[in-house]
């Protein structure tokens, strides 16, 4: 039965139409007055991503009429006019030009700003006729061959919309030190309204659409809903942003063929599903096009290049129980391309660090018993992997050919300042690499790594439903003891890194935040580690300054 809407519903509805029918309107009126920012227009922000020494990738979305919400695929094409300039008054624009925002890419807006000048700080904005964006500030990065003294990153990873408030993108966006953020995956996560841990066991605030996100039109408004909050949209137009994917972009421990959380007979072929999550997130991320091809490679002068991964899309199937199979030489993370990719630019690398954007772990955490004297045995008699007893086979640990290529191409190459910058498993860690974990640190090392916590995601008790703290430092002190190379472990907070390069070192921050359902929440400083340039083990740091 057809039902009458309410007449605030009404007066509500024709307010918005008429608002942002005079907005759409104004891009085809030749006018002299003002522009005025509309946050009807342009309700989700704007964004800066990928620098490059004479480029970075601009972005916006853009509502042209009332009916033309994310994932509709309504709403005229509209002319969008950007601008990039040196001043926040935009006195001297240096870059500008027209696209056109259509239904076809769900009304956003990605431009690869060209012809800019290496290491400089600008300022961006899109018009809709008199109509005018928020402003943005982004920066390129150095000319390859810049002496670089200090680079800073915020590095962050996981972030449900319902786990609590993204108070970690406050409080990095209060920051007037970073260069850019490197978002290492989990963005957004699938799951339906409800479905996944929170804090209480109720979220802070549910998903749109309620339902899990299987469509392209789901992914839109999934991606569009994240797009309104207010700190990720302050910290998106603060600086440029570096992201790759993990798996709750599509769906959770997605693999080449498919993902625990899909059911074919219920959501229909993986393929689909993978393409509609993959146009959304070209669509809604300032990511530079490559061809459909995620991992790339980006580069800060003489001291550091940025290899950031895709270890969702070409992997194989994730082994259940860990064992033996875990070791087969034909089972990949990477897939042949991207690891001949990846082993061809560290190994030819001109830069003084190679930095690694991985989305799991690489370190090798696994279960006791792990001694030289018994791992050997146990894998004659019981077909316990080489390397021990994975704990995690979604890791790199249940890929351990494809760890062994990579280490083994470091170690050939003598690269003694690759350091690996990891998500995904909610939790905070900073290891060595070891060349063999039952024989650490006899064997050697060959780089180092630094995992950051979720921003809001589900920690190990709260996944548990137990109190925080519970049982945590015991299966700390578990990690620790059977697993030497892990240098500081905390499975419980929330929060971000911040991350320094100099030519003298290389080293994380953490960073937690007091609770993830109080939007004002505070951050506070809880460990810093260091790795000093040529060395492959860490040790503990002062604050930096």
């Amino acid at each position: 039965m057809a039902t009458t809407p309410s007449a605030d519903h009404v007066s509500r509805r024709a307010v918005l139409r008429s608002s942002i029918l005079a907005a759409g309107a104004a891009a085809f009126a030749s006018t002299t007055q003002h522009a005025q920012a509309s946050p009807a227009v342009f309700a989700h922000g704007v964004a800066s991503g990928d620098p490059l020494p004479d480029a970075v990738i601009l972005w916006t979305r853009v509502t042209p009429s009332p009916e033309a919400t994310p994932g509709s695929g309504a709403g005229p094409d509209l002319p969008v006019t950007w601008e990039v300039a040196r001043s926040s008054s935009f006195d001297t624009v240096v870059a500008s030009g027209t696209v056109t925002a259509s239904s076809v890419s769900d009304h956003t807006v990605k431009v690869d700003a060209r012809g800019l000048a290496p290491d400089t700080t600008y300022f961006y904005r899109f018009r809709v006729g008199g109509t005018v964006s928020p402003t943005g500030r982004t920066s390129t990065a150095p000319s390859h061959d810049a002496a670089v003294g200090r680079l800073r990153f915020g590095v962050v990873s996981c972030a449900d919309w319902e786990g609590g408030f993204f108070s970690s993108y406050r409080h990095l966006a209060a920051r007037d030190d970073l260069d850019a953020v490197m978002h290492l995956g989990d963005y957004l996560y699938e799951y339906a309204a409800g479905k996944f841990p929170v804090a209480g066991g109720r979220g802070v605030r549910t998903h749109e659409p309620t339902h899990e996100i299987v469509s392209l039109a789901d992914y839109r408004i999934r991606h569009a809903q994240y797009k309104t909050d207010p700190n990720l949209q302050a910290l998106h137009s603060k600086v440029p942003w570096i992201v790759i994917r993990d798996d709750h972009e599509a769906a959770n421990d997605a693999w080449a063929g498919g993902a625990e959380n899909h059911d074919p007979l219920l959501e229909g072929d993986w393929a689909s599903r993978k393409a509609a999550s993959m146009q959304a997130y070209d669509e809604w991320m300032p990511v530079r096009p490559n061809g459909g091809r995620l991992y790339r490679r980006l580069r800060y002068g003489r001291l550091a290049e940025l290899s950031m991964l895709d270890l969702r899309s070409y992997r194989s199937q994730q082994v259940l129980g860990g064992g033996r199979q875990v070791d087969d030489p034909g089972r990949t993370m990477t897939g042949q391309d991207q690891m001949e990719w990846l082993t061809a630019g560290l190994a030819t690398s001109p830069t003084r660090w190679q930095l690694i954007g991985n989305s799991v772990m690489f370190s090798p955490i696994v279960l006791p018993p792990l001694d030289p004297r018994t791992t050997g045995a146990l894998t004659e008699l019981v077909g316990v992997p080489a390397g021990g007893v994975p704990f995690n086979t979604d890791q790199w640990d249940g890929y351990t050919a494809d760890r062994r290529r990579l280490m083994d191409t470091i170690t050939a190459a003598g690269l003694r300042n690759v350091v690996f910058l990891t998500g995904d498993i909610h939790t905070s860690w900073a290891m060595d690499v070891p060349v063999d974990a039952a024989d650490y640190p006899g064997a050697g090392t060959v780089a180092t790594e630094f995992v950051v916590p979720s921003v809001t995601s589900a920690s190990i008790d709260e996944l548990l439903g137990v109190p925080p703290r519970s049982l945590s430092p015991a299966l700390e002190a578990t990690a620790t003891a059977a697993n030497r190379h892990v240098r500081f472990v905390e499975l419980d907070s929330h929060g971000y890194g911040v991350l320094e390069v100099t030519p003298e070192a290389t080293q994380m921050e953490w960073f937690f935040i007091g609770d993830r359902t109080d939007p004002n929440t505070g951050a506070r400083r809880v460990a810093g580690y260091r790795v000093a340039d040529g060395a492959t083990r860490i040790e503990p740091a002062a604050p930096l300054v």
